[in-house]
């Protein structure tokens, strides 16, 4: 099964958690970029707030595609230690990756959120969602870094994924909801027709509209 593109997946994604929707302490929180217009055709199905966790992949150096990492809100970090040795990556290397990364998060949360703040999500029931898990080292960083708020329920929910990164994330998550586990996986583009990039623009527009439909 392929989606058409983000919004197709996310239409899809809705329907298979269609009987949360109406709860009165349901948050659905996207990972920007491409998770964002899948979440919002989760948050407007299930008639739930939406906002933004801000994560961010610390890319191999000279091969940015490749994760040893991620950080998130929250000051999470989360490292591939094993790929780190593996590739001989320098600490003082990973460091200026990660300073790199924490200023752009800081530039999206002042970009995307407008200077509203996160939806408070103590004590709430919290679906996480991105667009797909390959590595899951952002998604890993997004659910510890959540933890710290004090959510009642943490569902990590994705269109597509790989197999053993969506077993991972059950050992840290509350509930893991991925529609598909392709064999072989490779990559999360390869299971969209579309699957360009989502711009900042388009995040903030998300953003704006479903803030001003709550």
């Amino acid at each position: 099964m392929r989606f058409n593109d983000r919004t197709d997946a996310g239409r899809c994604l809705a329907d298979y958690l269609a009987e949360r929707a109406g709860r009165i302490d349901l948050v659905v929180l996207a990972l920007p970029r491409g998770g964002v217009p899948v979440a919002y055709e989760v948050a407007s199905r299930l008639g739930a707030p939406l906002d933004i966790f801000l994560v961010r992949k610390l890319g191999v150096p000279g091969q940015e595609e490749l994760a040893m990492g991620a950080i998130s809100e929250g000051d999470v970090e989360v490292l591939s230690l094993d790929m780190i040795r593996e590739l001989r990556i320098p600490d003082a290397l990973v460091r200026q990756v990660a300073v790199r990364e924490r200023l752009e998060l800081d530039r999206r949360d002042r970009f995307f959120r407008e200077g509203r703040g996160l939806i408070p999500v103590a004590g709430r029931h919290v679906i996480l969602v991105d667009d797909g898990l390959a590595t899951g080292s952002t998604m890993e960083a997004a659910v510890l870094g959540l933890r710290r708020l004090d959510p009642a329920w943490i569902v990590v929910a994705v269109p597509v994924g790989a197999r053993e990164t969506c077993e991972r994330l059950r050992k840290i998550a509350d509930e893991v909801v991925c529609l598909q586990t392709p064999e072989p996986f490779q990559a999360v583009g390869l299971w969209y027709d579309d699957f360009s990039q989502t711009s900042d623009v388009e995040v903030r527009r998300f953003l704006a509209d479903a803030h001003s439909n709550r």
